[in-house]
């Protein structure tokens, strides 16, 4: 499974917690930190970062992805329109949460969200 992050680094136990979660390996870490200019156009600077995943179009449409999206929620939302492109689906998302009394704060894996099972649901609900 390769993971798209861009997010904050993930710790080897948040590694372990998707991998349980999955019942996959976490073959590749794909670091994609997301440091927008608020005064730019967004898309241009999404797709800027988008080029250092060297994935061909079929890599793109086959390859086990799951994402880290990043927490900030028009470049979260930007990034699903575009991943949903470029792969034909959406992918499967992380749900980190804060590790309740944890000094210094910490997060865990609550879940893995799977996106296209939730779209597919959903049109059921439009008739």
């Amino acid at each position: 499974m390769i993971l798209l992050n861009f997010s904050h680094p993930l710790t080897p136990e948040q590694k372990a917690q998707i991998e349980a979660l999955t019942k996959n390996p976490l073959e590749q870490v794909i670091p994609l930190p997301i440091h927008f200019e608020q005064e730019k156009p967004f898309l241009p600077q999404l797709r800027e970062i988008l080029k250092t995943v060297t994935f061909t179009p079929e890599e793109w449409q086959t390859a086990p992805i799951i994402v880290n999206l990043p927490s900030y929620n028009y470049i979260a939302a930007l990034t699903l329109a575009e991943l949903h492109g470029r792969m034909g689906y959406f992918p499967p998302i992380l749900r980190l949460k804060p590790v309740e009394g944890a000094i210094p704060p910490r997060f865990e894996v609550a879940e893995v969200i799977n996106l296209q099972a939730v779209r597919d649901e959903a049109r059921l609900f439009r008739f």
